[in-house]
This record gives C-alpha cells, structure tokens and sequence, in this order.
C-alpha cells in the first residue's frame, strides 16, 4: 500500500469536495477542478478527512491508490490557494507583453510569437518576468513549459 494514502487527506478550510458518479469535484475561491476516481480506488469523504482504499489487490490498483492521494492534495491545494510558476526572460532585444487574453513574446524570430493562454490559467507580464498562476498545477506546469 503507498505511503501517501495510507494517511487522510485534510479538506481545508473554504474547499468543499463533493464525489459524483466516480468523479471527484473539489470549488474553492481560486475555481473549480474535478478528478476522476482512478480503477481499484475507492474514497471515502468523512468529517472534512478523504480516505482512500483498495477494492481489488492487483498491482495497478496500489500504483493507482498512491497517484489518486497526490492528484487529490494537489487539487486541495490548488483551489484553495493555487499554484504559480514565474519565468524570467533574459536577453538582448527579447520581450513579453499581453494582446488581451493572449502573451506576445520577441524572443529572436522575425515575427511575434502569440501563445493562447488555456482557460483557468492566468498569465501576468512585469518588465522581463511572467507569472503563470491557477488552480490546476498540472495546467500551470504545462503552460510554464
């Protein structure tokens, strides 16, 4: 059995988790995300606790207990407080600036490169650094990248 999901997962304050035909829905004031419940998993909403336990022994099922444990703290932890990554822009004649919803980055081509920002991801331009903030670190990650 993993070790992440041996113990609860605390529900903090101002989350609210509620588990419908096999999903997991986790609002908070930075949004709303949802997870599906992963096979041979079965998760138990108590008294602002989340518990996780096998319904099969099968080797996929204890890989899957351990990755629904961090999937979930994650989610916790991203609509309650949500996650951020800040990039830095170095060097002579690149800059970054924002056309609406969407970056604009002179990064050396002879053309601006314009990135769509996903919706639930929010990016923010100062000077030479962006901030890329939301409430999905998955989502975060991938845009940062």
């Amino acid at each position: 059995m993993s070790k992440l999901a041996k113990k609860p997962v605390l529900i903090t304050e101002g989350v609210e988790v509620k588990q419908i035909d096999g999903v997991l829905e986790f609002s908070g004031k930075e949004g709303k995300l949802s997870i599906r419940v992963l096979p041979y998993v079965d998760v138990d909403i108590k008294d602002k606790n989340i518990f996780f336990k096998l319904e099969k022994t099968v080797k996929q099922g204890r890989a899957n207990l351990g990755t629904m444990a961090s999937l979930v703290k994650n989610a916790i932890a991203g609509v309650g407080g949500g996650f951020a990554k800040i990039l830095v822009l170095e060097g002579i004649g690149f800059r970054a600036s924002m056309d609406g919803a969407n970056l604009v980055l002179n990064v050396g081509f002879s053309h601006p490169v314009k990135y769509v920002s996903p919706a639930g991801v929010k990016i923010v331009v100062e000077k030479n650094t962006i901030k890329i903030t939301g409430p999905s670190k998955e989502l975060v990650g991938q845009v940062a990248a």
